[in-house]
């Protein structure tokens, strides 16, 4: 497969190009009219409410189709219940594009404990319950009844994470990819422009979604592996020790038996049946054409009923995401196959800028009138200025949907953008609240060799340790940053994205120009854990890499003038993590002076790698094998309560169930008085515990002073310099960003 791709702007537009630009896509046939349009091209239907916004993924590939000359429609949060609501901008003349939006429909709903949220932050005024579990399904469902015949193309972060068979969080169950169980045609997964793009003018032209098998970054249903393939068995874990001598099972062997013969009287000439299998020890060893090459997963009712299994598949499905020298995967489900395109080819600089340089509004649809949609307000001042992670964090699902390549804006579009919110956004005071991505410091960083890139097929390019051709300067960061903060009527720049330390230390001036002029006196970095044991299960740095930024920030603080804190952020009931390890934390943070007021419980998101872990029991980084030691998974309810209350250790609601886990981890020592204890002993009958850090004075307690606030106080002022009352993590930016 070409590890190339035509200019996302290179097609000759659509005829629809004479309607121009739409002020806002339409979203009622009244608008519609207004615009001259009898009908739309493509009708996107979206779990989100509609902000003309480069953060709204409706909103981008709705401006990026329309850029191409297509009249696009949005239907934004529909009644599922009512049939009329999909049918009210008319029939589409290519397609429905369906999404759940920028988050995951469940994950949006229920907590890491499976509480249904008060709120969803994608919605008019945060009213919940106005889209539905499992959106991409139902939607899909409810366009095919209004339209059976228009193609249905399935996409966006829920579809993405569930294209092969994935374990279900919520019904605690391995479901079959999104494409079989919504009924779609076809699922681009990813960042879907160049995808979408071809399909849409490929449809124009009047080709079918049948003459588009073999389109990057998508997903779509095969009957078998087309002829002429080689298919690499995938299909094991554990294979016979003689694996040279495992005969080909597709291999036809010569007979003297005549009924083989034709009914000419002369030989069959087809000595082998058109897909080779081989096996997967053998790969490297069996001549055979690597661009017509497939992996074969484990059937979807495999990995449904052997979890090692699942966790193989896993790790296949992540050592096959580098764009460059990814191979097809291919998954039996009943008698259909799931076939997996290799991953788009990233963006370059200039595709990126125009992308972003669309004639958004930046405002939500007038429609919604003075409506407060919260996800906007927190990103209304923001600039996106790349794309993608090479972190490889195991609890993430960035790396999964927006690869591990990253995509860079120029300087140019980021300070235009910039000048864009300055001009245009009601409300503006001359803050930037955010110049960053899934990670503030990964702006232009890529590898140093375009050869080994195309190459590799590490996880992560900083795990375990900085690969040494990753190319770790700054620069482009830091003259960024100072470009920014020249822009007439911009007062302050922050950096609000979460920050990847251990590179950020590999640049001591990237540092300095941080914390010197973009720090509000908090920033939020993610160690996630203390024990290393936790930490390998996370991809995560050691907490002396934590400590030697620690000290770099304190020093620049000092020099700068400027009392600043670290707000670091951690994770409970990861994979792997024990109770004792939760202990050991709550120590590290007792001896910091740490009080932290909201924190993360581990939340399995479909496809991560710290999933399969959760489902498996066992390490997917490392080769599987039925005999491989299983980790410590901590599933239940009650347990994983414990780990959380462990990072609140303060709190004194948390003690009751501390002290009964300390007693039974044999860890009695900690619980008492003095410096060493970690929480206090059980009070007498009616005597009131005393607040966490509370110290008796001679006086009445000054208003706002420490010992005058309530216990669980949110303020944002730190207790020392070694730490501070950390808030918690927003769920609109929550770990996907990171």
């Amino acid at each position: 497969m070409s590890q190339s791709a035509p200019h996302l702007f290179s097609y000759y537009p659509y005829w629809a190009e004479c309607f121009g630009t739409a002020p806002f896509l339409p979203m009622s046939r009244e608008e519609m009219d207004v615009l001259g349009w009898d009908s739309c091209d493509v009708i996107i239907v979206s779990g989100d409410a509609y902000v003309d916004h480069p953060s709204f993924g409706m909103a981008v590939l709705g401006r990026l189709l329309e850029a191409q000359g297509f009249r696009v429609g949005i239907i934004a949060q529909p009644d599922w219940n009512n049939p009329d609501e999909f049918m009210k901008l008319g029939k589409p003349n290519l397609y429905f594009g369906i999404t759940a939006g920028n988050m995951d429909s469940l994950i949006n709903k229920y907590t890491a404990d499976l509480k249904v949220r008060s709120d969803d932050a994608y919605t008019p005024h945060g009213e919940p319950g106005k889209r539905p579990d499992r959106a991409v399904i139902v939607y899909s469902q409810k366009c095919r009844e209004a339209y059976k015949d228009v193609p249905i193309v399935i996409g966006g972060i829920e579809a993405s994470l569930r294209r092969i068979a994935q374990y279900d969080y919520w019904s605690d169950q391995v479901r079959r990819s999104v494409l079989i169980d919504s009924g779609a045609d076809i699922l681009l997964y990813g960042n879907a422009e160049r995808a979408m793009v071809e399909m849409t003018h490929a449809l124009a032209q009047g080709k079918t979604l049948d003459d588009l098998q073999d389109l990057r970054g998508t997903t779509i249903v095969r009957d078998a592996s087309p002829a002429g393939w080689t298919e690499i068995d995938s299909t094991r874990i554990d294979w016979p020790g003689h694996i040279d001598q495992l005969p080909n099972p597709y291999d036809m062997k010569e007979s003297n038996s005549d009924s083989c013969a034709s009914d000419n009287g002369g030989s069959n000439t087809d000595d082998v049946m058109p897909v080779k299998i081989i096996p997967m020890p053998l790969q490297r060893k069996v001549p055979h054409d690597k661009d017509k090459t497939v992996i074969r997963l484990p059937s979807f009712e495999k990995v449904r009923n052997d979890s090692a299994l699942y966790a193989h598949a896993s790790r296949v499905l992540h050592q096959e995401s580098n764009p460059y020298n990814a191979r097809p995967l291919i998954q039996k489900h009943g008698n259909r196959e799931i076939w997996v395109n290799p991953p788009p080819i990233p963006l370059e600089t200039e595709e990126m800028d125009s992308v972003f340089g669309f004639a958004y509004q930046r405002v939500p649809h007038p429609s919604y009138g003075d409506a407060r949609i919260p996800a906007y307000e927190m990103i209304r001042f923001s600039v996106n200025i790349m794309r993608g992670c090479f972190g490889g964090c195991t609890f993430c699902s960035i790396t999964e949907h927006e690869g591990r390549i990253i995509q860079s804006r120029s300087q140019e579009s980021v300070l235009h953008e910039i000048e864009e919110i300055r001009d245009k956004v009601p409300g503006f005071t001359g803050t930037i609240s955010d110049l960053g991505g899934p990670t503030a410091n990964m702006y232009h960083l890529t590898c140093k060799s375009e050869s080994i890139l195309k190459n590799c097929r590490r996880l992560s390019c900083v795990y375990p340790t900085i690969c040494k051709n990753l190319n770790t300067s700054h620069k482009a960061t830091t003259e960024l940053y100072r470009a920014a903060r020249k822009i007439p009527g911009i007062k302050r720049i922050a950096i609000a994205s979460g920050l990847r330390y251990d590179l950020a230390v590999e640049d001591p001036e990237y540092v300095r120009e941080l914390v010197t002029h973009h720090v509000g006196g908090l920033l939020k970095i993610a160690p996630e854990h203390t024990e290393q044991n936790v930490l390998s299960k996370m991809m995560k740095p050691g907490m002396g890499t934590y400590d030697n930024f620690k000290r770099m920030f304190d020093k620049f603080s000092k020099e700068a003038g400027k009392e600043q804190y670290l707000i670091p952020y951690f994770i409970a009931a990861h994979p792997g993590s024990e109770n004792k390890d939760m202990m050991n934390l709550a120590l590290w943070l007792k001896r910091h002076k740490m009080r932290v007021d909201q924190v993360q419980t581990f939340y399995p998101s479909p496809m991560s790698l710290a999933t399969a872990m959760y489902h498996s029991e066992r390490d997917p980084l490392h080769r599987m094998s039925y005999k491989s030691k299983k980790i410590a998974v901590p599933r239940d309810l009650k347990v994983r309560r414990v780990q959380k209350a462990f990072l609140r250790y303060h709190d004194p609601k948390n003690w009751p169930m501390l002290r009964e886990a300390l007693t039974e981890m044999g860890r009695t020592d900690l619980i008492g008085k003095g410096p060493d204890a970690l929480i206090p002993a059980e009070d007498a009958p009616g005597k009131r515990p005393p607040r966490p850090g509370f110290k008796p004075a001679a006086g009445k307690a000054k208003p706002g002073s420490r010992s005058s606030q309530p216990s669980g106080h949110k303020s944002a002022k730190p207790q020392n310099r070694s730490g501070v009352k950390a808030s918690g993590r927003s769920k609109t930016k929550g770990r996907t960003p990171r």
